[in-house]
C-alpha cells in the first residue's frame, strides 16, 4: 500500500537519470570551453616560431621599460597541486549518490556535534540542495573542476591571482555550509579526524595564490606560512593529549565502549571499498584498541616536534619535518582517514594532502628565490590582430576566461537554486513516481462536507478540483497532505478561489462521523471556502474508496487507518485528468514538492 512515510533513495533511479542528464547537457558547453582553455595554454608551446621581423626605423623604436616578475617556484606548486586537487573534487560529485546522500549522510552528521547555532546555519544550506538536489549536485561538478582548471591555466597576474580568489570563496562556502567550520565548535576535534576541515586549507592555499607577485620575493612569506603552520600543530597536540577526550584510551576489553580513535578507525574500516584496504585499516584499528595509550602519546609527540621545528625558521631542521610530516600525514591518510573519498560519498582526499602541499610550499618559499625582475626594452612597431591574438598574453586570457566559464556553468544555477524557495517537482515524483495523465468520466459521488451540506461532483462542475482521501485521525500523512492543499490554494490566490476546490474523503472505516471531519479542520486549520471534507455512511465511502481504488484497512485494534496517499486531479467536466501518488515523504522538503507538483498540474489542468 502506497504512503506511510515514503524517502528518497540515493540511487532513485528518477533521481539518477535526472542528474545524469544535467551532467551531459551542462558537460557539452564544458567540453567546448575545455578545449578552448587547453588550445589556448598549450600554443605558446607548441606553435612554429615567427619569422624575425626587419629591424624597425629608428623613428619607430621607442625604449619601454617593463618590470616583469617571474612566477615563484612555491606559488607555482601551490597553484598547480590545488587545481589538480579542486579537479579531483569536482569529479568525486560525479558520484551517483551526491544528489541525495549528500546533505543527509555527510553534511548534517559532520553539524550534529556543533551548537545549535551552526545546525541551523547548515541546516540553511541543505535545504538548498534538498530543494534543488539536481542543479545544486551538478553545480558543484562545474563550480570545482572550474576553479581547479582556473589555477592550472592562469599563470601569473591579475587572472591568477583572481582563480585564486575564486577558490578563497567557494572554499569558505563549503567550509561553512559543507564541513560545519571544520567541526570546530564541535565536540571530539582532531587532527586525526580531518580537524579543522580539509578545504580550510584549499582557502589558505587560495589566499597564498591570490597575493600579489611581490609579496612572493624573500623569506617573509614562507617563514610566516610555516610559523602558522607549526603553531597550528602544537595546537592539534595539545588538543591530541587533553585528557578526557577519548584518545588515551584503546579498548581494554571486548565489552568496553572503543577509545575515540579506536571508534572511528572501526567506522572507517566498514566504508565500501577494497578488500586489501579495509584489511590494513581494520588491522590498524586492532591495534589501537591494544595499545592506544602508546598510539596517541606517539601522536602527540610527533605533531608538537613538528610544530617546534617549523617555527624554528632553520632550513635544514624543517627540511627534516617536510620529510617526517610528510610520512605522518600519508600514514593518517591511510589507516585513519582511509584515504578520505571512498564510500559513493566522499568529497575530498581530507586534510592530509592539503597539509603536506602546504609545508612543501613553506618550505619553497622559504628557500627559494623569486625569478629576479627584467628590464626589457622593445620596439614599438604597429602589430597586426593575428599577431596580438595569438600573442602568449591574449591566449593566456582566452584560456583563463574560457575556464572561469566553466565555474559560472555551475554558479549561475546555484545562485538561482540559493534564492528559489519552492522545491523541485522531482522530490516528490521520486518518491510517487511520475504523474499519471489520463481523460476519463471522473466516478460521481455525492457525500456530506464539513458543515453537513450535500457535495457532489455535479456540484463542482465548472471548477478545477484536488481530490484526495484522509483519515481525520491520522497523525502522519494526512495532516501533512492537508497543509499542502492549504498551501497550493494560498498560491493559487483569492481569484481562483471560486474556480477551484480542495476536496477530501474520509478514509477510515470507524471514524466517519462529521464531529471528527469538524476537529480534524479545526486542528489543521482548514479553513479555506473552497475546502471539502466528506463523509458519509461506511456503504457510500466504501463505493467512493472502490471507484477511485483507494486502499483501506485498519491498523490494529482500531484507530488510524492504513490507506492509499493518492491525489487526482479533476476538470471544470468532471473529466479525470492527473493521477498523483500523495505521499508527503518524511521531510517539509518532500512536502513542498508535492505541494509544487500539485500546483502545477492543476494549472496546467485549468488552463486546459
Amino acid at each position: 500500500m502506497q504512503g506511510m512515510g515514503g524517502t528518497v533513495s540515493s540511487s532513485n533511479p528518477l533521481i539518477l537519470a535526472a542528474f545524469e542528464s544535467a551532467l551531459r547537457h551542462q558537460g557539452l558547453i564544458v567540453l567546448v570551453l575545455l578545449l578552448i582553455a587547453a588550445t589556448a595554454w598549450v600554443w605558446p608551446y607548441t606553435a612554429p616560431k615567427p619569422r624575425p621581423e626587419p629591424e624597425p626605423d629608428v623613428a619607430e623604436t621607442t625604449a619601454k621599460g617593463a618590470i616583469e616578475l617571474g612566477e615563484h617556484p612555491a606559488r607555482k606548486f601551490l597553484r598547480l597541486s590545488f587545481g589538480v586537487l579542486w579537479i579531483f573534487d569536482g569529479l568525486l560529485q560525479l558520484q551517483q549518490a551526491m544528489p541525495v546522500g549528500l546533505p543527509t549522510d555527510v553534511v548534517q552528521p559532520a553539524a550534529a556535534s556543533s551548537p545549535s547555532w551552526v545546525q541551523h546555519l547548515v541546516n540553511d544550506g541543505t535545504l538548498i540542495w534538498s530543494r534543488h538536489p539536481i542543479s545544486a549536485a551538478a553545480s558543484t561538478v562545474w563550480i570545482q573542476v572550474g576553479i581547479g582548471v582556473l589555477l592550472l591555466v592562469a599563470r601569473s597576474g591579475r587572472l591568477s591571482r583572481l582563480a585564486g580568489a575564486v577558490s578563497v570563496g567557494w572554499g569558505l562556502v563549503v567550509w561553512v555550509f559543507g564541513e560545519a567550520f571544520g567541526g570546530l565548535f564541535g565536540s571530539g576535534l582532531s587532527w586525526l579526524f580531518g580537524a579543522p576541515g580539509a578545504v580550510l586549507f584549499y582557502v589558505v592555499a587560495g589566499a597564498l595564490i591570490a597575493l600579489p607577485e611581490r609579496a612572493w620575493m624573500g623569506q617573509r612569506l614562507g617563514r610566516g606560512l610555516l610559523g602558522v603552520l607549526g603553531v597550528f600543530f602544537i595546537a592539534m597536540a595539545v588538543l591530541q593529549a587533553w585528557p578526557g577526550r577519548g584518545f588515551w584510551q584503546g579498548q581494554s576489553n571486548p565489552h568496553a565502549s572503543p577509545g575515540a580513535l579506536t571508534s572511528m578507525v572501526q567506522t572507517m574500516s566498514k566504508t565500501p571499498q577494497p578488500h586489501a584496504l579495509s584489511s590494513v585499516v581494520s588491522s590498524f584499528g586492532s591495534f589501537d584498541a591494544q595499545h592506544g595509550w602508546a598510539v596517541n602519546l606517539f601522536i602527540v609527540v610527533a605533531l608538537a616536534g613538528l610544530g617546534i621545528a617549523l617555527l624554528s625558521g632553520r632550513d635544514q631542521v624543517i627540511f627534516v619535518s617536510l620529510v617526517c610530516s610528510s610520512v605522518l600525514c600519508i600514514a593518517v591518510w591511510v589507516f585513519v582517514q582511509d584515504l578520505g573519498f571512498l564510500g559513493g560519498l566522499g568529497t575530498d582526499p581530507n586534510s592530509m594532502i592539503p597539509t603536506v602541499l602546504l609545508i612543501g610550499a613553506g618550505y619553497m618559499a622559504l628557500t627559494r628565490q623569486v625569478a629576479p625582475a627584467v628590464l626589457r626594452t622593445e620596439p614599438v612597431r604597429q602589430k597586426s590582430l593575428r599577431t596580438t591574438l595569438s600573442s602568449p598574453a591574449a591566449l593566456g586570457v582566452t584560456a583563463a576566461v574560457a575556464s572561469f566559464g566553466i565555474v559560472l556553468i555551475g554558479a549561475v544555477p546555484m545562485a538561482f537554486a540559493s534564492v528559489n524557495t519552492h522545491t523541485d517537482t522531482i522530490v516528490t515524483e521520486a518518491i510517487n513516481g511520475q504523474p499519471e495523465p489520463t481523460d476519463t468520466p471522473a466516478a460521481p459521488f455525492e457525500l456530506t462536507d464539513q458543515n453537513g451540506a450535500s457535495v457532489s461532483l455535479a456540484t463542482l462542475k465548472g471548477r478545477t478540483v484536488a481530490l484526495t482521501f484522509l483519515d481525520p485521525v491520522c497523525t502522519s500523512d494526512c495532516p501533512l497532505i492537508a497543509q499542502q492543499f492549504r498551501q497550493v490554494d494560498d498560491s493559487l490566490g483569492v481569484a481562483a478561489t471560486q474556480s477551484t476546490a480542495f476536496v477530501a474523503v474520509v478514509a477510515n472505516p470507524m471514524y466517519l462521523g462529521v464531529q471528527f471531519v469538524q476537529a480534524f479542520d479545526s486542528q489543521e486549520n482548514m479553513n479555506m471556502p473552497n475546502w471539502y471534507f466528506l463523509t458519509g455512511s461506511l456503504a457510500q465511502l466504501t463505493a467512493v474508496w472502490n471507484a477511485y481504488g483507494i486502499q483501506v484497512q485498519t491498523i490494529g485494534s482500531g484507530g488510524m487507518a492504513a490507506h492509499s496517499d493518492t491525489t487526482y486531479v479533476i476538470d471544470g467536466a468532471g473529466h479525470l485528468r492527473t493521477i498523483l501518488g500523495a505521499d508527503p515523504g518524511n521531510t517539509t522538503t518532500d512536502s513542498a514538492s508535492f505541494a509544487a507538483l500539485l500546483n502545477k498540474e492543476m494549472r496546467a489542468v485549468a488552463a486546459g
